[in-house]
């Protein structure tokens, strides 16, 4: 299993212009954020493989995660710190095959997918989408924060105690505060970051606002 802390801060790049992902991702890094995910859904092979590379220097510079989206055989070629997978991708059992000290996130959009992640070899999960977004092609019916207290309730309900998960899908810092209170262990952010006119100013936004609303557990003496 993996031997990092999941993040409550995530950022998923978008688009598939390295140059592009290299500047927001600079940004991110230099205002606080620790965990990036790599996405680019319309890249070839080489192109991908590039990028992560160059993703990989710039996070170790940082002591930073780096997750590739969907494909754990590149996560593997670059020395990631793992993958995120999507339902229809490669199941967990054999991407653990490949990153057997590594950390694997997989995507839920109903309670069926969290109760049964819960009980896999996954280590975290990101649950959406919260709301219609843009970043994701063939969107699953949005949840809403309501839905993630029903959610939650229900988990809680059947003594069910789930991988941390992350609220996903058309975040903004208004959410923050909301979504804090419905079980959900953080949140994973795209567009808010990419296509705002700073990405480093937005997240200083969402790092001061994870710490407020998820505010660290105090150690044991």
């Amino acid at each position: 299993m993996a031997t990092k802390p999941i993040a409550r801060l995530q950022y998923i790049t978008d688009g598939n212009q390295p140059e592009e992902i290299i500047r927001h991702c600079t940004a991110f890094l230099s205002q606080g954020g620790r965990w990036i995910q790599l996405r680019m859904k319309e890249a070839d092979d080489q192109l991908l493989t590039d990028t992560a590379q160059a993703l990989r220097l710039l996070t170790r510079r940082y002591n930073a995660v780096l997750l590739i989206n969907d494909r754990a055989d590149i996560a593997a070629r670059c020395d990631a710190d793992g993958v995120h997978l999507g339902k229809q991708d490669m199941d967990t059992p054999s991407a653990r095959k490949l990153l057997p000290d590594k950390i694997i996130g997989r995507t839920a959009n109903t309670l069926e997918d969290v109760i049964a992640l819960s009980h896999s070899e996954a280590d975290y999960i990101g649950l959406g989408p919260l709301r219609f977004t843009t970043t994701k092609k063939n969107l699953s019916p949005v949840i809403g924060i309501e839905g993630y207290e029903r959610l939650f309730s229900e988990l809680h309900r059947r003594g069910i105690n789930p991988l941390p998960t992350v609220g996903i899908g058309g975040v903004t810092l208004d959410d923050l505060s909301p979504l804090s209170q419905t079980g959900l262990y953080g949140v994973a952010v795209s567009s808010s970051i990419t296509r705002s006119s700073d990405s480093g100013a937005a997240t200083a936004a969402f790092v001061a606002g994870v710490e407020r609303f998820w505010p660290p557990t105090p150690t044991k003496k």
